[in-house]
Parts: structure tokens; sequence; C-alpha cells
């Protein structure tokens, strides 16, 4: 399968969800070429930005398993081509 480049951002609102986040992006870490944490005391959120090299699919999973947690959000940019 073609590998594209990309971002995925992820808004954290329940921080209690830690423990089901970090699991799931250690089982993509295989895709993951960076990662950056930005906690917002002040205000109830959290920033996750990875930078990923991998499938479109494999780029969605990861997506889609954090995005059905409840109190994260995920989104996906991807390069056209490889």
């Amino acid at each position: 399968m073609e590998k594209r480049i990309g971002t995925i951002t992820i808004l954290v609102t329940d921080r209690s969800q830690s423990v089901s986040i970090n699991p799931i992006i250690s089982d993509y870490s295989d895709i993951i070429l960076c990662r950056q944490g930005l906690p917002f005391q002040q205000r109830a959120v959290a920033v996750i930005s990875l930078i990923v090299e991998g499938s479109v699919d494999r780029i969605n999973a990861l997506t889609g398993r954090l995005g059905r947690i409840a109190g994260v959000e995920s989104k996906a940019v991807v390069t056209k081509a490889s």
C-alpha cells in the first residue's frame, strides 16, 4: 500500500481518558514519526499533535479509534500524493 505523510490532531476535553488514549497511540507507533502534547491547564482541554507516515487505511484506523473515545476528538490531514 502507498504511504502518505500527514498529521493527526487530538483534542482531549476529558483528561481522565489519557489511560485510553496512550495505549492506542502505542499500538500505532510504527506510523508515528513525532508526538507533541500541550496541556491547557486553565482551559479544560489538552492538544496532542502527531506526525504520521503510513497507509491511508492505517492513519484513518488510528483517527477512528481515538475519535470513539468519549471526551476525545481527532482529525487527520493527509498528503494527496506519496
